[in-house]
């Protein structure tokens, strides 16, 4: 009985240290692909950040760029980066998008994203520019702009940008932490496509770049 009893509790201790070691392996993974994220939403901010210090790239006015240092940028929030279910429109025709000057951009609807953020169900639309997939670095390219319930006070009022690539399978990840202003919020001299209405967000996206203060 008291040999019956030590295995019983040897048993018990084992499959206790046993669960535990499980749960902390799925924690130490969690962290790391949190890690992940944020090295990469940081490496993100690094590169954007660089785009506008150059005068080769930068947006900016000479005044402006003169001093510049960093975009304000929200702090990183990995709950913004989904993935979303993809939904591709083979049959889809160009159309001409209005953008800030008289000019208009041609695009294709390549896709719709469909997925869950602060417990809405949302969707967006997904293009592709035909002038840009002859060019090898932008042949997989993808150009997501939306708007959502910050745009005029925190960020800027005609939406932002997300740059993406086209995906192998049927989701998308969509990395809100990555959303731009386009180059008209700080300068005029640029024509920048015009986010159409079907791709506003009924709520606020919290990451990503704030509205430029001159």
């Amino acid at each position: 009985m008291k040999v019956f009893i030590a295995v019983l509790v040897f048993s018990v201790f084992i499959s206790c240290g046993q669960e535990k070691k499980y749960h902390d392996s799925k924690n130490d993974i969690k962290a790391s692909v949190v890690s992940d994220k944020l090295a990469d939403i940081l490496l993100f901010q690094e590169e954007l950040n660089a785009e506008f210090k150059n005068p080769e790239t930068s947006p900016l006015a000479d005044r402006f760029r003169a001093d510049f240092e960093t975009l304000d940028f929200f702090k990183p929030d990995t709950n913004y980066v989904i993935v979303a279910e993809f939904v591709r429109t083979p049959d889809a025709l160009p159309f001409s998008m209005p953008t800030t000057t008289e000019r208009e951009s041609t695009e294709v609807l390549y896709g719709i994203a469909k997925f869950t953020l602060n417990g809405k169900q949302q969707q967006l639309e997904i293009y592709q520019t035909p002038e840009l997939i002859t060019q090898e670095k932008y042949k997989d390219y993808l150009f997501l702009p939306f708007t959502d319930d910050t745009n005029g006070e925190e960020t800027y009022g005609g939406g932002r940008y997300l740059d993406l690539r086209i995906p192998k399978g049927n989701t998308i990840i969509l990395d809100f932490n990555k959303a731009y202003n386009p180059y008209c919020a700080y300068n005029k001299k640029f024509s920048c496509p015009l986010v159409p209405a079907i791709n506003n967000l009924n709520t606020e996206i919290r990451v990503g770049v704030k509205a430029f203060k001159y």
